[in-house]
């Protein structure tokens, strides 16, 4: 069975004041760089990487630090990514339909700061092939990262409109959920004082 991620960091973020494809962490550490790393450390084949806003910069960036050229990372630019997190959503999955040897897609959100590779190793766990449907919970609170099994994929595209991305189709089907809330907040960032949220919870 092979699990491929799918991150998603076309967002303008506009209350952040800059694209979260370009945002480092206090020690300068992109978190581009971070994201696709902790997706293969915990577990996915390969990375789609999801670009919209500032897509050249973003590119810029991936290339410099070696990105571009490994053969498990594949870059991507959502159409109409400005209309909300569900373009991203379905750009990413429609490049992984063409790879047949894909059973799960691991869906995760650049900006998770203390989403590390604990929990998206304990989030993969729960692949079951095809029929997968699952995603993290913290504390009870649904978040990222979300398994979405091939047979899921064209309907959770279908639903995926403005910024709900997978929402509808999880709540309208048996959605395992996968506590980690000893291991992560699994809050994203949308302020800049958000950018000082501690590690853990």
């Amino acid at each position: 069975m092979s699990i491929a991620g799918v991150l998603l960091a076309a967002g303008a973020g506009r209350r952040m004041g800059t694209p979260k494809a370009l945002l480092r962490d206090e020690r300068g550490v992109p978190y581009l760089d971070r994201a696709i790393g902790t997706l293969l450390d915990g577990g996915c084949a390969t990375v789609t990487v999801v670009l919209g806003a500032a897509a050249a910069e973003a590119r810029e960036l991936l290339a410099r630090d070696g990105w571009v050229d490994d053969p498990a990372v594949t870059l991507v630019e959502a159409a109409g990514w400005d209309t909300g997190m569900g373009a991203s959503l379905r750009a990413g999955l429609e490049a992984l339909a063409a790879h047949a040897d894909v059973d799960v897609a691991l869906v995760s959100l650049v900006d998770l700061p203390d989403v590390g590779p604990e929990v998206v190793a304990r989030v993969c766990g729960a692949a079951a092939g095809p029929a997968t449907l699952a995603r993290a919970t913290y504390q009870g609170r649904p978040g990222h990262p979300v398994l979405l099994g091939r047979d899921h994929w064209a309907g959770a595209a279908g639903a995926a409109t403005g910024d709900k991305g997978a929402r509808d189709h999880l709540a309208t089907h048996d959605a395992r959920e996968v506590e980690c809330g000893d291991l992560a907040t699994g809050r994203d960032v949308d302020h800049p004082q958000d950018l000082g949220m501690p590690d853990l919870p």
